[in-house]
């Protein structure tokens, strides 16, 4: 699930076995192995509605695209959230130059209903469609877009968090970790596409000082902030603001090293958290004991 954090750009020739890569080819007009002759023109299922995967989601357009289920305990509830940050620093990019897709590998569960409801658990914005349909058709989907690995069986999620990027018409893919810093895969999606910064830089002139590392602060910005704020209200977690008081520290350390399975035990404060929030699992970050330390006296000092 860990794989290398930095971006796969694609310039080989072939595509290797097991789908793990995909390729810069150049246009995909005429005569282009990569394009409709490819990309199987399966049907998927969005919101009821009948889609095909070349015809309707790829021909012509620049995608993000990963695999969820809606039951899973583990990394997709962080890929979705983190994800959605990356929607809202794209702006308006998203479902005009740029269209988001999550397909679900869980198709007997994960109906329609069941997609568009935990869509909205995470508050997803217009131009991001979640995806789903026969099994078979997704699994061939998966691997022609490179989304599947052998190993993805070892996995505790079943399938790897990776975000594939493509410009289709252009031929250009990229991969991606999909729970790597919302700014950074903003940043790579941008520069990866060409497009221009609309926002100007400052000046070194205007930098009051040379900014210092907090390694309280990295932690929680990197594991997270994608799903919690401190003083800034509830989101998709709750705000962690003054949770050092609310809680015993035993207590946070046990579910910072292993939610999951506190939640499993019937944990009646994990239980009754997991009820509020709508269900969605505090995901099992492996933190190691250090970074708990770290984390819990950064939250600490918040409080102060």
């Amino acid at each position: 699930m860990r794989g290398k954090r930095w971006p796969y750009i694609m310039t080989t020739s072939a595509l290797l076995a097991g789908a793990t890569l995909l390729l810069s080819v150049g246009p995909t007009g005429a005569g282009s192995p990569w394009g409709a002759d490819y990309f199987p023109n399966v049907p998927l299922i969005q919101d009821g509605a009948t889609v095909h995967l070349y015809d309707d989601l790829l021909k012509g357009k620049k995608v993000a695209i990963n695999l969820i289920y809606t039951s899973c305990k583990d990394e997709c509830p962080l890929e979705t959230a983190r994800l959605v940050q990356v929607q809202q620093l794209l702006g308006d990019r998203v479902g005009k130059d740029l269209f988001f897709y999550s397909i679900s590998i869980d198709p007997q569960r994960d109906t329609p209903a069941v997609l568009k409801a935990y869509a909205e658990k995470f508050g997803v914005g217009p131009g991001w469609l979640f995806l789903t349909g026969k099994e078979d058709d997704i699994k061939l989907v998966a691997k022609k877009l490179g989304l599947t690995r052998r190993r993805d069986a070892l996995t505790r999620d079943g399938h790897s968090a990776s975000l594939m990027i493509g410009d289709v018409a252009g031929g250009q893919w990229m991969r991606n970790s999909a729970v790597d810093s919302p700014r950074f895969l903003a940043t790579t999606i941008s520069n990866f596409m060409g497009w221009k910064n609309r926002q100007p830089g400052r000046s070194y002139t205007e930098v009051s000082g040379l900014p210092t590392l907090d390694t309280g602060a990295y932690v929680f910005q990197s594991r997270c902030s994608a799903c919690h704020t401190v003083g800034k209200g509830d989101t998709v977690g709750p705000d962690l603001a003054g949770v050092t008081t609310r809680r015993e520290r035993s207590w946070l350390v046990r579910y910072l090293r292993a939610p999951d399975q506190m939640l499993a035990e019937k944990d009646p404060i994990a239980t009754a958290l997991s009820a509020q929030f709508k269900n969605i699992a505090m995901p099992n970050l492996r933190l190691s004991d250090g970074e708990i330390a770290i984390l819990l006296s950064f939250l600490e000092a918040q409080g102060r």
